[in-house]
């Protein structure tokens, strides 16, 4: 088993849950005692988000790739970017270690094709839901054109994974707003609802909707495993 190096804190809220996910997977397949061979570089999300909230994406660039070097420094034979806003920089990162980086756009794409999603509606951050890098990364590389909410929603959205869910904060009433967004996009015609920020799977779950929904998540740690077992 390969060891996987998971770049997370960003917020560990959802870090915890890649390690959990990691480990029950690998018990599952390896069975008995099995678990997960990882190493974790968890940052302190508050000097991330301050570069995100300033614009400062070069000091958060160089944050990262100084932190997946000293992850593959350290052993680790693959690269997990645990959110998926931090995968704006996953080119520098890439060019700047040996190991593959695991894109979680990448992990998520066969699983929107394999049921035919057409439309999916992808709800995330502001900064995914309105940059390209994620949205551009799925078109470009996997002909998925997805659709986001329009500004209000986006910001409501937005407010609810910094203000609560990257903080543990998991309310009944940001629950139902998820929800009745999901329900206005699907009448514009959104076939799907990819959780493309790695909080949202804390608060809302498949079992939601009647369309299907891709939890990047549990499909990006599920890909970071086939890769440490040789799948």
């Amino acid at each position: 088993m390969k060891t996987i190096g998971l770049l997370g804190g960003m917020s560990w809220e959802s870090t915890t849950t890649y390690y959990q996910l990691l480990n029950r997977m690998a018990r599952e397949r390896l069975g008995g005692l099995h678990s997960a061979k990882c190493l974790v570089w968890s940052f302190d999300f508050a000097d991330i988000e301050k570069a995100q909230a300033s614009g400062d994406w070069d000091k958060a660039t160089g944050m990262m790739v100084g932190a997946a070097q000293n992850l593959e420094r350290g052993g680790a034979e693959c690269l997990v970017i645990c959110t998926n806003t931090m995968h704006k920089m996953a080119p520098e990162v890439q060019a700047a270690i040996d190991m593959p980086l695991i894109h979680i756009a990448d992990a998520t794409a066969p699983a929107i094709k394999v049921v035919g999603s057409k439309a999916p509606l992808l709800l995330a951050t502001g900064y995914t839901m309105e940059q390209d890098f994620y949205k551009g990364h799925l078109k470009e590389r996997h002909g998925i054109k997805v659709s986001v909410p329009d500004q209000d929603d986006r910001t409501e959205i937005h407010r609810i994974i910094y203000e609560e869910l990257c903080k543990g904060e998991i309310w009944a009433d940001s629950k139902q707003t998820y929800l009745d967004v999901v329900q206005k996009e699907i009448a514009k015609g959104a076939d799907g609802v990819i959780f493309g920020c790695t909080e949202i799977g804390l608060l809302v779950s498949a079992r939601d909707f009647n369309v299907p929904a891709f939890d990047t998540t549990a499909l990006h740690a599920e890909a970071a495993l086939d890769f440490a077992l040789g799948g």
